[in-house]
């Protein structure tokens, strides 16, 4: 008898969550997308000093900076080791705010990929859904650097992000539920999730207007939400839920797709800088877990800033 995870890749590309290596194996997914918090986490575990020694010695300024680059890249090169499709590398949120230096930040890394052998075409560069990061990313698709646009929250961010034409985007469905969840006092499940629920809206749009930036639901919660959005272009799951889900017997049902997102009654929008800003202002969830995420990723990236120094 199938699995939820089995049945589930017949509908969605699965995608891992993390940085840590034996999951990656063990769940066999396309991609797999990391995250300051994600190569944090590793960075601090004894199976992986390794790499972090490697980062110091490879980094031909042995700066924090320097070295920081060549661990994102070396967790990156031994992830496409495992996984047959991409790695989602992120770029460091406190240029969220700034495009030039996110462009800047994205050529480095794309440049040692390349040194190493690596296609840029199996790179994703992870960048902030700032009205900033969406342009830094815009540019950079025209150079044909692939983009992944995430603390997404909105349809107004989806919509800047689809018009751009960047490659992906990951909504965060998670989050949306937790304030949502925080707000209300109401524990929602299934279709009633506003998680679910933006990240449908979203997908049907997409579809209904022919949009080929791709959709991948993320910072899931529960495996419902995960079921609820069978159907998806692409769903990033953490280690725990990707288990649970194939410790789970059963079929699931798609839920999402192009020929129903046809008859969803969306009217188009476009995008000028000051109504994206008005919209993202609009919308406090949005608004707050925007901002909240982006300075999450940030101390991350400061104590990994600590962790490099006291090595160096």
């Amino acid at each position: 008898m199938s699995n939820n995870l089995e049945s589930l890749k017949k509908f969605t590309t699965i995608v891992a969550d993390t940085g840590d290596f034996e999951s990656i194996q063990q769940y066999q997914p396309q991609d797999a997308t990391t995250n300051p918090s994600l190569i944090l986490k590793a960075a601090q575990q004894e199976e992986y000093q390794h790499i972090v020694d490697q980062a110091i010695a490879n980094a031909p300024e042995k700066s924090v900076d320097s070295v920081i680059d060549q661990l994102l890249v070396l967790f990156g090169q031994e992830i496409l080791k495992i996984v047959p499709g991409r790695v989602s590398t992120e770029v460091d949120a406190r240029l969220s705010f700034d495009t030039q230096g996110t462009i800047a930040k994205a050529k480095e890394i794309i440049g040692l990929y390349e040194a190493s052998g690596i296609s840029k075409e199996r790179i994703l560069i992870k960048i902030a859904s700032t009205w900033e990061g969406i342009k830094a990313a815009e540019s950079l698709e025209k150079e044909g650097i692939r983009c992944n646009l995430t603390l997404l929250f909105s349809k107004a961010q989806a919509i800047a992000c689809a018009e751009a034409k960047v490659q992906l985007i990951s909504p965060f469905v998670g989050r949306i539920y937790d304030w949502y969840k925080k707000d209300t006092g109401i524990d929602y499940t299934g279709a009633e999730d506003p998680g679910v629920q933006s990240v449908t809206e979203i997908y049907n749009y997409y579809k209904k207007f022919g949009y080929k930036t791709e959709v991948m639901g993320a910072s899931f919660r529960n495996t419902s939400q995960i079921t609820e959005l069978a159907g998806c272009d692409l769903l990033t799951i953490s280690p725990g839920l990707l288990e649970e889900l194939q410790n789970t017997a059963g079929e699931v049902t798609e839920k999402l797709n192009t020929k129903s997102a046809q008859n969803s009654d969306q009217e188009k929008l476009s995008l000028d800088e000051q109504t994206f800003r008005f919209l993202l202002n609009e919308d406090a969830m949005a608004t707050e877990k925007t901002a909240q995420g982006i300075r999450a990723f940030s101390a991350d990236i400061v104590k990994l800033e600590k962790l490099i120094s006291d090595k160096l």
